[in-house]
């Protein structure tokens, strides 16, 4: 989830835990702790990460989000624009979309 070699950092499990608190309406939302970051999950389906550094990223389709997202290496996950994390209820909708997309993608 970080870099190689990286070890989780406080940032990392204050943002995991509060991507928990306020997606908890999607479901039975958890965060389990690898590789030096933090994975997001509902209902046991991996939708979103958290880096060694803090950083959440949600899982999107191929294309880039047209809001200045970056992409986490070659993973489908792209970061979460600030003013999102500032807003709790478009968050839960961009979650929704992505837990869709981390659902259509297991089967």
């Amino acid at each position: 989830m970080g870099e190689k070699g990286a070890r989780r950092s406080d940032a990392g499990t204050a943002m995991a835990a509060t991507l928990v608190d306020d997606l908890s309406p999607l479901g039975d939302v958890t965060q389990r702790a690898m590789f030096g970051g933090h994975g997001i999950f509902a209902d046991g389906v991996m939708f979103g990460l958290v880096d060694s550094e803090g950083t959440a990223f949600l899982r999107a389709d191929d294309d880039s989000p047209s809001d200045g997202s970056v992409r986490h290496g070659r993973m489908p996950y792209w970061s979460v624009p600030d003013e999102l994390l500032d807003a709790p209820d478009r968050l839960r909708e961009l979650a929704e979309r992505s837990l869709a997309s981390a659902r259509g993608a297991r089967r």
